[in-house]
């Protein structure tokens, strides 16, 4: 399935955003779904996953201020991203992680931008 980041925008300190990843066809069978980003200048990481029975896994950075959840009947996949901080400021994507870490399954599409003002 294709998979498309939307969501972003600017915001304060300590604020919130959702950001939703829409599937092209259902994604009931698809294995995991995850979120990722990319800061300026850095490497792209991966943020949270969810597995197809909701089991979810977060980075450090992500542990206690992201949520992300999955509902099947809208094929899409959010993540609920509370306390933001100036270093979350990145270009958000989403996409099937791949059983060989560091890889994925889909292509990446344009992303969407979340900014953080201190």
């Amino acid at each position: 399935v294709q998979l498309q980041a939307s969501g972003g925008g600017w915001v304060q300190a300590g604020g919130s955003l959702r950001l939703s990843c829409t599937a092209s066809a259902s994604i009931r069978s698809v294995n995991a779904i995850g979120w990722y980003r990319q800061a300026p200048g850095k490497q792209r990481e991966l943020v949270a996953t969810i597995s197809s029975g909701g089991r979810t896994n977060y980075a450090d950075s992500a542990k206690g201020r992201f949520t992300i959840s999955r509902d099947n009947a809208k094929n899409t996949v959010f993540l609920q991203m509370n306390s933001l901080k100036p270093e979350d400021t990145a270009v958000y994507y989403c996409n099937e992680p791949s059983d060989y870490p560091g890889y994925v399954l889909g292509s990446w599409g344009q992303g969407t931008l979340v900014t953080v003002s201190s």
